[in-house]
């Protein structure tokens, strides 16, 4: 599990003399600050700075370390991430180191800006001179510090463990950190001029290859691989797994299941392979996330009293419906008969007028003729039985009744009733058109029913002569309408560019559509002769109704071809041929239309388990990246294989020596705390090392907080001052002097 930040402000600052030592344990990941001699630092946050700005005023804030969600949902954080000061673990961004140490001193108890403490600071292996210099101008320049001390947190972490017996004087640091790992040789005893009692700022002139007992910064070796790429290829792989819940994906979740679930498997590929066959030890390996989810309420079915209670309102409403129809329907009778009534008694005057007057007493009441009343009657008494309810027949009204105006003149009616006429011609000549359509489907209708009777009695006379002369007409018929279909779609000009022998045009066309580009070209042509007298006589017209498309005979040809097509692709699809006749026929998808559309998936309702994140392969595969950078695209050595380049970048050879180094190899930092890691490591350094070389890995007492403890021994020391350099020191020897300085472990 990651530890929880302590950021609490602390009380006892003044309580401190200015010859105390601060410690700071400057981590890429988390930054460490306390007093020399203790055993804990007093304040411990991340290491980022965010700048977000409040929704509200739009004030810039300045947010060191962890943050609280709540408080966060006040502020714009789109345009201002968390941010760090450090590249692969080289500070190089002192405007975010500032804010960072201006709030760690506050929290340490600090009140103003000067600092009268002398400082030990952390650092990298082979630091930059640059960024070191930077760090101490900082310190002196900003906050007025008296002295300054840069030391490597492997080396105090290895030195501590050291002094507490867990590993030996000569071995190998390797600290897997948040964004890099190194693997430093410490200690090289008997080994040139040993100075173990004088420690002086000269001593750190030395080249420290032959000082014992000292880090040989010569022979260690970086891999820009460490837990920041574990996290981040983990959030990786369960975004692509499970991208529906992105939204909880958070950095600082994703960094708590690396912690809680991941491990080192101690032979990758034998790991995977047990989770591609699914085994039950896979299963068991398996771990599940459980994200919020609150269950669907489950519907009850309803009591009998609300049942009854439902059926009760239901029947109001109807018996409300059921009054409103009726007072509709009874407004509607009485509407209807009082219609009646006064076209009767108009039938009744028009009876009693004299011949003469009947077209003046007509226009008066805004009828035509006699036969349209009684048309008009006949229509209300229709509707008035309709509306009764009655079951009665009614005689279908003849053509005369129902169009009465198509045989009076025009002279004869009003503009209204001209177009009332023309309506009456059109409903006509509609209707007319619908029943001959009609009879001519209930004709086509009759006539495949009597050809597929026939059909059935030639296939029960003789059926494999039937089923022959099926297979041969279904061909027949496929060619000619594929042929006219590539006639209309196909077919290159033969003008010279088509090598494949297509049609042209001109072949492609039927007699009609030929005939029409003659009487176009024609009509073009004659316009061009001189002066345009198309239109002044009536047979110039009849040009466009040659030239209609509805001419085009060959059309009609085309359809029935289809339409017999379609007839024997059913014929042999049809139950009794598939099984009796002809199994194995399959008709062209360019004729017979395909099935029905596929069903779209059912939306089942969301459970429990779409809820859950889960952890198989992924509790190995991320953290293996350490033995594996390739796998990021980063052309560095895994975490065994440093081992090896350290020593052989050591000045001398020597087996003795070696051997002494792998006898005793510490690993520390964040990374190392994966269950496996030390197995791992020690089966990788026996690959690459002579057959019964002594190999021995073991980890820190506090991978985390041991760097920080070795910093505060070592400051509270009595020799520890003689290791600094003062700003004096500082002005006058200017950055050069740092190129050459280096912090000496041996107490």
């Amino acid at each position: 599990m990651p530890f929880t930040s302590k950021i609490e402000r602390q009380t006892d600052y003044s309580d401190f003399p200015s010859s105390i030592p601060i410690v700071i344990d400057n981590g890429a990941s988390y930054f460490r600050i306390g007093w020399a001699g203790e055993s804990e630092p007093r304040v411990v946050f991340r290491n980022i700075v965010q700048r977000p700005r409040h929704k509200t005023t739009g004030e810039t804030v300045t947010i060191v370390g962890d943050h609280d969600p709540a408080l966060l949902k006040y502020f714009d954080c789109t345009r201002s991430g968390p941010r760090s000061a450090f590249d692969s673990d080289v500070v190089y961004q002192f405007e975010i180191m500032e804010y960072i140490l201006d709030f760690a001193f506050d929290r340490l108890g600090a009140n103003g800006s000067e600092i009268d403490h002398p400082i030990l600071i952390t650092e990298c292996v082979c630091n930059p001179v640059q960024s070191r210099s930077k760090m101490a101008e900082l310190l002196f320049e900003t906050y007025g510090v008296p002295s300054v001390a840069f030391g490597v947190d492997a080396a105090f972490s290895y030195k501590y463990n050291q002094q507490l017996g867990v590993c030996d004087k000569d071995g190998l640091a390797i600290c897997p950190g948040f964004s890099t790992t190194h693997v430093i040789p410490v200690g090289l005893s008997n080994r040139g001029n040993s100075v173990k009692n004088q420690i002086s700022i000269d001593r750190c002139l030395f080249d420290f290859q032959f000082v014992d007992g000292e880090p040989v910064y010569k022979g260690s070796c970086r891999t820009n691989v460490g837990g920041y790429h574990i996290t981040d290829y983990l959030k990786q792989l369960l975004s692509l797994k499970f991208p529906q819940h992105m939204a909880k994906l958070t950095w600082e979740k994703v960094e708590d299941l690396k912690m809680e679930h991941c491990y080192i498997a101690p032979d990758y590929f034998l790991e995977a392979q047990l989770f591609q066959k699914g085994t039950k030890e896979a299963e068991d390996k398996t771990r599940c996330w459980q994200l919020p989810w609150v269950p669907p309420p489950t519907e009850e079915p309803p009591s009998e009293e609300e049942i009854a209670r439902k059926a009760a309102i239901k029947e109001r409403q109807g018996q409300r419906l059921r009054e409103m129809a009726e007072a509709k329907r009874s407004s509607r009778i009485n509407e209807l008969e009082n219609q009646l009534h006064g076209l009767d008694f108009l039938l009744q005057q028009l009876e009693q007028v004299e011949e003469n007057d009947i077209p003046s007493f007509l226009a008066t009441t805004g009828y035509v003729s006699k036969q349209e009343i009684e048309a008009s009657i006949s229509k209300a008494t229709q509707s008035l039985r309709k509306a009764k309810g009655e079951q009665a027949e009614i005689e279908e009204p003849s053509t005369g009744e129902k169009y009465p105006l198509i045989h009076i003149p025009d002279h004869m009616l009003s503009l209204e009733q001209l177009k009332e006429k023309k309506r009456q011609i059109f409903l006509k000549t509609t209707t007319e058109g619908r029943q001959r359509a009609k009879q001519k489907r209930a004709e086509e209708g009759l006539e495949r029913e009597r050809k597929n009777q026939q059909d059935e009695e030639r296939r029960l006379e003789n059926p494999e002569l039937y089923l022959e002369q099926m297979r041969a007409k279904y061909k027949e018929l496929s060619e000619k309408v594929e042929q006219r279909k590539r006639l209309k779609t196909n077919g290159g000009h033969t003008n010279g560019n088509n090598p494949s022998g297509g049609v042209g045009r001109g072949e492609r066309l039927n007699a009609a559509q030929r005939e029409r580009m003659r009487l176009l070209t024609t009509a073009a042509f004659d316009r061009g002769k001189g002066e345009d007298t198309f239109g002044a006589k009536d047979e110039d017209w009849q040009l466009y109704k040659l030239m209609s498309k509805d001419n085009d005979d060959d059309e009609d040809g085309l359809d029935a071809d289809e339409v017999e097509l379609t007839r024997l692709s059913s014929r042999l699809q049809a139950s009794l041929f598939i099984f009796e006749v002809d199994p194995t026929f399959v008709p062209k998808q360019e004729v017979v239309p395909s099935q029905s559309a596929p069903e779209l998936p059912r939306i089942r309702p969301l459970t429990k388990e779409d809820f859950q994140i889960l952890l198989g392969v992924e509790r190995f595969r991320c953290p293996e990246i350490l033995f594996s950078p390739n796998w990021l695209g980063i052309d560095h050595v895994g975490l065994d294989e440093m081992t090896g380049v350290s020593i052989r970048r050591l000045p001398y050879k020597d087996v003795d020596l070696e051997e002494k180094l792998t006898s005793s190899i510490l690993l520390t930092g964040g990374s190392c705390l994966f269950p496996g890691i030390s197995e791992r490591l020690e089966a990788g350094i026996r690959m690459i090392r002579p057959c019964g070389a002594p190999i021995k890995v073991v980890r820190a007492l506090d991978p985390i907080f041991d760097a920080w403890r070795g910093a505060a021994m070592y400051a509270a020391d009595m020799q520890f001052p003689e290791q600094t350099f003062s700003k004096i020191d500082y002005y006058e020897k200017g950055e050069d002097w740092l190129r050459r300085y280096q912090f000496l472990y041996t107490l």
